[in-house]
């Protein structure tokens, strides 16, 4: 068991959302940067979709009860243990009794920790995931608090050699690791950084000339106000060529909806499950992770690409972290 010393500014339990229920008004939710959290459950030897905790902007202070193994991805949070860092990026043994500081995030906002075996969480809709808005799921429908002690499934097979062999390998006090890591996820994105790309939404020949020019050249800032629902974007507002009644509609992750005060926002896990805002363009899925990392305030621009460039990229991406899980399976198996 894991016992949360301190408690950081946003830090819930989130597996690989739920599914089948959004035509019923829940959100699937889940882990908002899926690269972070799929590369975080491969490098510990987890099945696809076990839970991890999400920690935003600022981590928590953990003890652990009992040895452990786990892996950190995603924002760096300067994790340490006995005041030497954690390598992120791979498995990491950790003796019973050891402390496990984060701090605040130096890039991106989100950080994912998954442990062998993944965590227990309270079961709403098939997810783990914690659905603040319903108070429900993860651990007692919240985000994590000081003194709660969080519990972890039975280790698979796979899980406990990992452990076996670091448990056994030569240890900076308190904790050990392989030279090896999982590449992080600019292996995976094929990107630049800093842009957004997208095909057109739904609504985009309702947009005029200028706003759909602006959309696509001009650079936009992540607002204050973003949370895991979605990315409020400040920077040129933009218009219809005319006012238009949008009914109701069905959203996804990555969908950029303008609502009446012109300014952007790229829905995230959390959305709501319809919108009735216009929808100017669609977040490809391999960059749906880095727009769920953007801090506030940070510079963001968008490039339109079509639809079958999109489904390449997924099917490059998918692949080559098809052949990561099988290298680190390998990797755990030969010790």
């Amino acid at each position: 068991m894991i016992q949360v010393q301190k408690a950081g500014l946003l830090t819930t339990i989130q597996d690989a959302g739920r599914r089948g229920y959004q035509k019923y008004g829940a959100s699937p939710g889940g882990a908002a940067d899926t690269f972070a959290y799929r590369l975080a459950n491969i490098a510990v030897g987890n099945e696809a979709g076990a839970a991890v905790l999400e920690m935003t902007l600022q981590g928590d202070v953990l003890l652990f009860e009992e040895p452990a193994v786990i892996s950190i991805a995603g924002a760096d949070m300067k994790p340490e243990i006995n005041g030497k860092r954690v390598p992120m990026w791979r498995p990491v043994y950790i003796d019973k009794g050891e402390v496990l500081n984060f701090s605040n995030a130096a890039r991106g906002i989100r950080t994912y920790v998954a442990i062998a075996g993944g965590f227990v969480g309270e079961d709403f809709l098939g997810s783990f995931s914690t659905y603040l808005s319903m108070n429900a799921g993860g651990h007692k429908g919240r985000k994590l608090e000081r003194g709660d002690v969080l519990s972890v499934n039975e280790p698979s097979h796979l899980n406990e050699e990992v452990k076996d062999w670091l448990s056994r390998s030569s240890r900076e006090k308190g904790f050990t690791y392989p030279a090896w890591r999982v590449p992080g996820p600019g292996h995976f994105r094929i990107g630049t950084p800093g842009e957004l790309r997208a095909f057109p939404g739904r609504h985009y020949e309702l947009f005029d000339v200028g706003s759909k020019e602006a959309f696509e050249t001009e650079k936009y800032k992540a607002g204050s106000k973003s949370d895991r629902m979605g990315v409020r974007l400040d920077g040129v507002t933009l218009t219809l060529r005319e006012p238009q009644d949008i009914l109701s509609e069905p959203v996804t992750f990555g969908t950029v909806q303008v609502p009446s005060n012109g300014e952007p926002i790229i829905l995230l896990a959390d959305r709501q499950t319809t919108g009735g805002y216009p929808k100017i363009a669609q977040i490809i899925s391999v960059d749906c992770s880095k727009a769920a990392q953007l801090r506030p305030g940070e510079a963001v621009s968008f490039r339109m690409i079509t639809h079958p460039e999109a489904e390449e990229l997924l099917l490059t991406v998918e692949n080559r972290l098809y052949r990561c899980e099988q290298s680190v399976k390998r990797k755990i198996m030969e010790g």
